[in-house]
């Protein structure tokens, strides 16, 4: 059954290079807001209602801080140089 999978393979903090980079680039979108809400159970109202939100500060709805705490925890864990190395799993 586990056949084709790939497993992951981190990289030491001694194979990370100080010249070593990597970029995203991602437009946060009221669906990734709902998502995140629901998955991270913040349903605060700041993130999900636009009424309210026009009445705050801000003026708008406001994302998730910890959605881009997500996001560079996926750039350096599947892209650029800083990217995992992903090695077949044996078949059994």
């Amino acid at each position: 059954m586990t056949e084709g999978l790939a497993t992951l393979e981190n990289r030491t903090f001694e194979e990370i290079a100080v010249a070593d980079s990597a970029s995203v680039i991602k437009t946060l979108t009221d669906g990734d807001i709902a998502l995140f809400a629901a998955v991270s159970g913040d349903v605060n109202p700041i993130h999900l209602d636009e009424r309210l939100a026009e009445a705050s500060p801000l003026r708008r709805v406001v994302g998730h801080s910890l959605w881009g705490g997500g996001l560079i925890s996926g750039l350096l864990g599947t892209s650029g140089s800083a990217a995992p190395r992903w090695r077949p799993m044996a078949s059994s």
